[in-house]
């Protein structure tokens, strides 16, 4: 009976999976078709970028407590008998640690441990972002992009409020279903980079670009799913605000320095290594706070009075189990 569970288990999280996804990609590209009867500038929203939240809809439709559950960090996206939030506590296990072994770095640990303070970081590597890919191609190009944000043809309140909701209407999908969906299944490394890479491919005519743009696009969603992953770990309260915000302001600042929209390659090529530069340091802080590479699933820090503190967790490599539970600005998608 075990055994069949596990195997219902594993059923369930692919027909989740590919329930959203089934959705979100004709969802999106019907509402593009959709967007000039409408009248609304894409300038302003792209309604592309709905096509996950419709994903999600559907899967609620179809799963309602348990869709519930995960969108609210509780449930349906979590290890058996213990909430989506393990790195959490493995942060307040190590946090233990520290103030039993470690007294003068313990503060140090707990700062970073907070999921108050994640966001903070998570919404300033956007505009490192955007200050590495501008500054980059400025110097190479020798020409600084720099538009005023007056001389767009709507106001920019108008945008930047509608940016925010296409944006949420994106990260609903990506970073609130899919991404705790994938966790009970991978680490939050792994889990990060398949969805950057199905966010990636899911803006289907970026890939009509030259092979250096959309390689570049592709790079940049990875890199920057990567970071929201490893900064949304652990946290359950304004989960989708965080990343609708860092979304948009990455769209934001792509509108207003670059001009990769015109097709051309570099500044999409450096817009993906900037994205690629920025998920170094989250890389490097799941590994400080893991102890070990942060492609395991979620890792259990020793305790205090560990005998080897310093070793990973005898169940560090053991498989998760399901719980009873303008990014670039392509035409299709983010932006």
């Amino acid at each position: 009976m075990r055994v069949r569970g596990e195997r219902d288990q594993r059923a369930a999280w692919k027909t989740e999976a590919a329930l959203f996804l089934a959705v979100a990609f004709p969802a999106a590209g019907a509402l593009g078709a959709l967007q000039p009867v409408t009248g609304i500038p894409e300038e302003v929203v792209q309604l592309t970028q709905f096509g996950p939240a419709a994903g999600v809809l559907v899967a609620a439709l179809v799963w309602p407590e348990r869709i519930r559950g995960r969108l609210a960090g509780t449930g349906a996206g979590t290890r058996a008998g213990r909430s989506d939030t393990a790195w959490s506590e493995a942060g307040r296990s190590d946090t233990a640690w520290s103030q039993a072994a470690r007294p003068d770095t313990a503060r140090a640990d707990t700062a970073w441990a907070g999921p108050g303070r994640a966001g903070l970081l998570l919404l300033l590597t956007a505009p490192l972002v955007i200050l590495l890919a501008a500054g980059a191609y400025a110097l190479l190009d020798g020409d600084a992009r720099l538009t005023d944000p007056r001389s767009l043809a709507h106001p920019f309140t108008l945008i930047l409020l509608a940016q925010l909701v296409g944006a949420c209407g994106e990260e609903i999908g990506w970073r609130c279903f899919l991404q705790p969906l994938l966790r009970t299944r991978l680490g939050p490394v792994a889990a990060s980079v398949v969805v950057g890479l199905l966010w990636g491919v899911w803006h289907v005519q970026v890939f009509a670009a030259p092979p250096a743009y959309a390689a570049g696009f592709l790079l940049g969603t990875v890199a920057m799913s990567v970071v929201l992953g490893l900064a949304l770990e652990g946290v359950r309260a304004n989960r989708l605000l965080l990343a609708g915000g860092f979304h948009t302001l990455v769209n934001l600042g792509m509108l207003l320095t670059m001009d990769e929209e015109d097709g051309v390659a570099l500044p999409m090529v450096l817009f993906g290594v900037a994205c690629l530069l920025a998920a170094v340091p989250w890389l490097l802080r799941a590994r400080r706070r893991s102890g070990s590479l942060p492609g395991h699933p979620h890792p259990d820090h020793p305790l205090p009075g560990h005998p080897h503190p310093d070793h990973p967790h005898p169940d560090l490599d053991r498989p998760l189990s399901a719980a009873p539970d303008r990014i670039p600005a392509a035409r299709h998608g983010a932006r």
